[in-house]
C-alpha cells in the first residue's frame, strides 16, 4: 500500500498525457488551408447529421399525425328518422323539447314523421336538414293521409370541453318552416335554440348531470294579412344520465316551460302558462357512442297535459 508521501510524489509527477501534450505544444504543426476547410466541412456535416437525427422522430410523428388525419374516418351519414305519437287537447300549441311547433284547434291524436339527413362532421359538430310529415285523427274524423308539411335544418356543436371544474357546453340551433298552403291560410317559421351544460363523473362519460335552457320562437305568416303574435317559449331544465356496460343509456330531464300566449286574429287565442315538463330518453348506443335505437317519453302541461311518445330509428349510410 502506498504511503501518503508516495501518493503526493505520484500526483506531482506529470502523466503521460500531459507530457505528450506539452511536447505537442512545443512542436509547431503546419496545417494547410485546405485541411482546415475540410475539417470545417466535417464538423458542419457532423452537426447537421446530429440535428437531422434529433429531428427524425419529431418529423416522423408529425407525418404520422398528418397521415392519420388525412386518412381519418369519414363522417357519419344517416337518416335520423323519428316517429312521434302525441295526444293533444284542443286549442294547444305543441312546443316542448320539439324542434318545431304544431297547432291543434281541436282535441286530436297526431303522428309526426321527421326525417333529417344528418352528417356528423366529427365528434363535436353535426349538421342536418330534412322534411317532416304528419297525419292526425279527431273524435269526428278518421286518420288523414300522410302529408309533408314542413322542412327543417340546423346544427349541434360542442363548443367547450369539460375540465376538472367546468362542464362541457353544447349548443343547438334549428329552423323549420311549414310549406305554403297550410291550414287556415297560415304558415309559420319556428326557430329553436338550446344551450346545454353537461358534467360527466368519469372519463368514458357513462354517468353525470346536465342542465340547460331552450328558447323557441314562432313567427306567423298569413296569406290573409291577419295581425297577430305568438310569444316565445322558454324551458329551463336539469337532469342526469347513466349508461350501462351493455350500451343502454338512460337520460332524464325535468324542468319548467313558460309560454307567453298567442293571438292571431280570431283564429288563434292561446293563454300564457308556466308549467312543468318532463322528458325521459332510453337509447341503445354502439361502442363509438352512435345511437342505434331510441325511445322517448315527454309529458308537458300546456296547461292541459300533453303526452308524446317518440321512436328513433336512424338509418346509416356511413357509420364509424
Amino acid at each position: 500500500m502506498l504511503t501518503a508521501k508516495e501518493n503526493r510524489r505520484k500526483r506531482d509527477q506529470p502523466s503521460l498525457f500531459a507530457v505528450r501534450k506539452a511536447q505537442a505544444e512545443r512542436t509547431p504543426r503546419m496545417i494547410s488551408n485546405g485541411a482546415l476547410r475540410q475539417r470545417r466541412r466535417a464538423r458542419i456535416a457532423f452537426v447537421v447529421t446530429l440535428a437531422c437525427a434529433a429531428m427524425l422522430p419529431m418529423t416522423a410523428s408529425i407525418a404520422a399525425d398528418k397521415d392519420e388525419e388525412a386518412a381519418g374516418n369519414p363522417p357519419n351519414i344517416y337518416l335520423d328518422l323519428s316517429t312521434t305519437y302525441a295526444k293533444v287537447p284542443a286549442n294547444t300549441l305543441l312546443l316542448g323539447f320539439r324542434s318545431f311547433a304544431s297547432l291543434s284547434l281541436v282535441a286530436s291524436q297526431n303522428v309526426t314523421f321527421n326525417a333529417p339527413v344528418t352528417v356528423d362532421v366529427n365528434d363535436k359538430l353535426s349538421l342536418y336538414a330534412g322534411v317532416s310529415g304528419s297525419t292526425y285523427a279527431t273524435t269526428l274524423t278518421d286518420w288523414s293521409a300522410v302529408t309533408l308539411d314542413s322542412w327543417n335544418a340546423g346544427f349541434t356543436a360542442d363548443v367547450l370541453e369539460q375540465t376538472d371544474t367546468t362542464p362541457a357546453v353544447t349548443v343547438q340551433s334549428i329552423i323549420s318552416r311549414t310549406f305554403n298552403g297550410a291550414a287556415l291560410g297560415l304558415s309559420a317559421t319556428t326557430t329553436s335554440n338550446l344551450v346545454e351544460l353537461k358534467y360527466a363523473f368519469d372519463e368514458d362519460e357513462t354517468r353525470g348531470v346536465l342542465g340547460g335552457v331552450k328558447f323557441t320562437k314562432v313567427f306567423v305568416n298569413s296569406d290573409l294579412a291577419i295581425p297577430g303574435n305568438i310569444a316565445p317559449s322558454v324551458i329551463g331544465y336539469a337532469g342526469a344520465f347513466y349508461q350501462w356496460p351493455n350500451n343502454w343509456k338512460l337520460t332524464g330531464r325535468l324542468g319548467v316551460q313558460s309560454f307567453g300566449g298567442a293571438h292571431v286574429g280570431n283564429l288563434i287565442q292561446l293563454p300564457s302558462f308556466t308549467q312543468p315538463i318532463l322528458k325521459v330518453d332510453l337509447d341503445r348506443m354502439d361502442d363509438n357512442d352512435n345511437r342505434l335505437f331510441g325511445v322517448s317519453l315527454e309529458a308537458a302541461w300546456t296547461p292541459a297535459p300533453v303526452i308524446q311518445f317518440t321512436l328513433r330509428t336512424p338509418i346509416y349510410a356511413v357509420r364509424n
